[in-house]
């Protein structure tokens, strides 16, 4: 296990991080508190999770995975072994996270509400990395191609830093960071923090893998000079780099069979892409999660690569993949695949 720093914070998290998103929808606590007693035994000691959590997101089952891990914390009590991160919602129509129903908005009122229960339902008074979850700007995310300028109605970014500081003054947060945000959300972030010394962002939270690379374009360099790093979620295009779901196929049990939610990875070009990739890692005698999962790996701008898993076969997986050499074969393979391929599941 690696441990990299995160960001300016002086912490250092493993290069594995665990996702915690199917606990209390796919996976019971049990399952849930097993992974992670697994994972804590393998040296990884960060973990993933969010308010709006399991997904997809209802109001049967929103803030059970963060009631999962603090159970997992008051049985096992070690809250001090771990480097936890959770987050808040952007703009969204998800009413049932707030008592006053109506939109999810990143606005001072409703961070104070989301930190307080966070923090309940975790069992613990302090969160080592709160993240915005999206951004409260209204944007193309999760699978749009290209910039459409819509009407800007947002919170300033000042005013967010400043309820997030509240809250870091307190000792509630330690650190902050963001989750599926702009080069330009990135750097507006650091511009206020720095003029008016609020707290720095020390992550950002985006999704990467062999079908979107689209980080590298304007946020990878922000990453190594600012000191920001990429948490990288869906390192495995949400299990479709597996090459489970190729041919139309749909596994039982699997997600985008379950909650058909992979439309990221179904637009054009992207099954060729996918196949491409799976054919990749078996031509290298490798399988396609250890390629996929050792790529988001290697890039130097990754502080750290999330998985996820809804059974132990496949955690175990996961974390063994990270012990592959990378070698300059394997480099010039997936940049191949990448100039023929460009990133058609953003």
């Amino acid at each position: 296990m690696q441990y990299r720093p995160l960001g300016r914070t002086g912490l250092k998290v493993s290069n594995i991080g665990l996702g915690t998103m199917t606990w209390g929808q796919q996976n019971t606590q049990d399952e849930g508190h097993a992974q992670m007693d697994y994972a804590l035994a393998r040296g990884v000691n960060f973990l993933d999770a969010a308010e709006m959590y399991p997904v997809p997101g209802r109001a049967e089952t929103q803030g059970e995975t963060e009631r999962i891990i603090g159970n997992w914390f008051k049985a096992r009590k070690n809250r001090d072994q771990v480097i936890l991160a959770t987050k808040v919602c952007g703009r969204s129509a998800m009413g049932w996270c707030r008592e006053a129903g109506g939109q999810t908005r990143l606005v001072p009122e409703q961070i104070d509400e989301a930190v307080e229960k966070s923090l309940k339902r975790l069992q613990t008074d302090y969160i080592d990395l709160y993240q915005l979850h999206w951004p409260d700007r209204k944007l193309r995310l999760f699978g749009g191609h290209g910039y459409v300028d819509y009407p800007q109605d947002f919170t300033p970014f000042e005013v967010i830093l400043e309820a997030l500081d509240r809250h870091v003054q307190k000792g509630n947060i330690r650190h902050i960071g963001v989750s599926n945000e702009t080069a330009w959300g990135v750097m507006r972030y650091l511009e206020e923090s720095q003029a008016r010394s609020l707290p720095r962002i020390a992550s950002i939270q985006n999704a990467y893998n062999l079908v979107n690379r689209t980080f590298e374009i304007g946020l990878a360099e922000i990453a190594l000079r600012e000191d920001v790093g990429l948490l990288a979620y869906s390192p495995l295009g949400q299990g479709t780099l597996t090459g489970k779901y190729l041919g139309g196929k749909r596994p039982a049990g699997a997600r985008g069979t379950l909650f058909d939610m992979i439309g990221r990875y179904q637009g054009p070009g992207a099954q060729e892409a996918i196949a491409a990739c799976v054919d990749c890692a078996r031509e290298h005698g490798l399988s396609p999660v250890q390629l996929a999962l050792k790529f988001c790996d290697t890039r130097p701008f990754v502080t750290s690569t999330l998985i996820g898993a809804t059974t132990m076969a496949q955690l175990e997986a996961d974390i063994a993949a990270f012990d592959i050499p990378w070698t300059d074969e394997l480099e010039s393979a997936v940049n191949a695949l990448n100039a023929a391929h460009r990133s058609p599941c953003p």
